[in-house]
């Protein structure tokens, strides 16, 4: 049963974009600002938390919300997430210190966690089986949008303003998407009386926070085999066990695990993990890459990336049309054709190759996460009834994010390792290591350094990110292989 009516479906849409397109921004807005933030507030080592506070929280409540949805009906559930988005944009834009802004971020990040699933479930509810392929293009295409503005943006409010409105511009878009809901859409739920898992979310929270704190901080702050990084193991693995121990037990479990006994849901799942850890590992490292490798500037290292940003929401759209003519099963198929393509050019890539070799690796990414991730919402949504399409979307998302966060964190480990040891050969251990790479970055940075510690240094960098783009061979093989799986008749 749809439970919507369908009368201002346009105004319903628009406002749903445009609170997806605030919390998908927000990534690429605030990585642009980070120098400058850090020049104000200081705090340098707690760089990467303003990213992984916010995955962090978005990534440990994103199935609670997707569930809470299901319960409570999608519209109070959305204007809650928009609520604390607003409030964390607010408490980031007047943070006084480092500490103050990632408690913020974490707070942004809760709200992130309610505004990505809950509307494309909006979007699956007012939307026909038919009419959703073509609807969930234009969702994923604010993705690629936000890519593409988020740095413009951020480089905008930095040089002409200041950084605080990178995040007080979240205020009156919040607003009017906030005003959009409330007026527009008109939702019966069906209040049957259902028990929210409040437990099986405290597990998700501690087995997803510990692993965060693990990859980001384990083998730096938290040496690695010491006390503390043998207990953050310990307890994400265990968190992990008791929460899938509890769901089994529960009859209404926060994320039902027969939903993973429907076939198109697992395999895309699982393709969503393993496409989360390649879009990480092109989008965190071809910047270093193409600054420290090629010695060429920001913007060029941005336009590398840029063309992922508008491979994705071309291919989403395609993706739209390919679905109801093809079927999502062989559009899944093309989109893991192109990621392998774009991971094997990456492979191939040398300082002599020069950015447009980086950029077309980078478009072929993006149009392979436009196509797949596309498919893979549109077969989740059309295998399940509305009771369960808000955990079911979330799960997929929820992967996703998973795969991000571990991709970082094991993708930058194979990078520092191999750096570490070319400085160990050349020795020159004592005098640089891993976070002098930050010199070859700049020009004045990389004048500095020497000559032999700059060879040493660019060589330890070209062949970490080597060992990085052959990992990412073998996770496009995999994900294709597991595309391979997903039922070939539509349900």
């Amino acid at each position: 049963m749809e439970h919507v009516h369908i009368k201002n479906r346009p105004l319903i849409l628009a406002s749903v974009m445009l609170a997806m397109f605030l919390a998908a921004i927000e990534a690429t807005i605030v990585s642009t600002a980070m120098p400058s933030i850090v020049a104000d507030l200081g705090g340098f080592r707690l760089y990467s938390w303003v990213f992984s506070a916010y995955l962090l929280t978005n990534a440990a409540t994103v199935l609670l919300f997707g569930r809470l949805a299901d319960i409570f009906g999608r519209k109070p559930i959305f204007l809650t997430g928009i609520s604390f988005f607003l409030i964390g944009a607010i408490l980031s834009a007047l943070a006084p210190s480092m500490e103050v802004l990632v408690a913020a971020r974490l707070v942004q990040g809760v709200g992130a966690g309610a505004l990505m699933p809950i509307a494309t479930t909006i979007v699956g509810d007012i939307y026909t089986k038919e009419e959703r392929a073509k609807i969930q293009g234009y969702l994923s295409s604010v993705w690629g949008i936000s890519a593409v503005t988020g740095p413009l943006l951020g480089g905008f409010f930095v040089d002409v303003l200041s950084w605080p409105y990178v995040f007080w511009m979240n205020v009156p878009l919040g607003l009017l998407a906030l005003a959009g809901i409330m007026i527009f859409f008109k939702e019966e739920s069906s209040m049957e009386k259902r028990s929210v898992d409040v437990i099986g979310s405290v597990w998700v929270i501690l087995a997803i926070s510990s692993l965060i704190v693990l990859l980001v901080e384990g083998g730096n702050r938290i040496p690695l085999m010491s006390v503390g990084f043998i207990g953050l193991v310990i307890l994400s693995l265990g968190s992990l066990m008791a929460f899938i121990k509890h769901e089994k037990s529960m009859k209404d479990p926060m994320l039902p695990l027969d939903l993973w006994s429907i076939r198109s849901i697992r395999f895309a799942n699982i393709t969503s993990f393993i496409t989360g850890m390649i879009l990480i590992g092109v989008s965190s490292y071809l910047p270093a890459f193409v600054q420290g490798v090629m010695e060429r500037s920001a913007t060029v290292a941005g336009f590398t990336l840029t063309t992922m940003s508008i491979g994705w929401p071309i291919a989403s759209t395609m993706a739209g049309r390919l679905i109801l003519k093809i079927g999502y099963r062989p559009t899944s198929m093309l989109g893991g054709t192109s990621l392998i393509a774009g991971a094997v050019l990456f492979s191939l890539l040398s300082s002599e190759k020069g950015p447009w070799f980086a950029a077309s690796g980078s478009l072929l990414i993006g149009v392979g996460m436009g196509l797949t991730s596309t498919s893979f919402i549109v077969s989740i949504q059309n295998a399940v009834e509305w009771q369960s399409r808000g955990i079911a979307t979330a799960s997929n998302m929820f992967m996703r994010s998973i795969g991000s966060a571990l991709g970082a964190a094991l993708l930058g480990g194979l990078l520092n390792n191999r750096v570490a040891s070319y400085l160990e050969q050349e020795g020159l251990s004592g005098e640089y290591d891993v976070n002098s790479t930050n010199q070859l970055l700049t020009e004045a940075g990389r004048s500095e350094l020497g000559n032999q510690a700059k060879v040493a240094l660019q060589e330890g960098l070209s062949s970490g990110l080597h060992n990085v783009y052959l990992g990412l061979i073998v996770l496009a093989v995999a994900s294709f292989l597991f595309i391979l799986q997903l039922p070939k008749k539509e349900d």
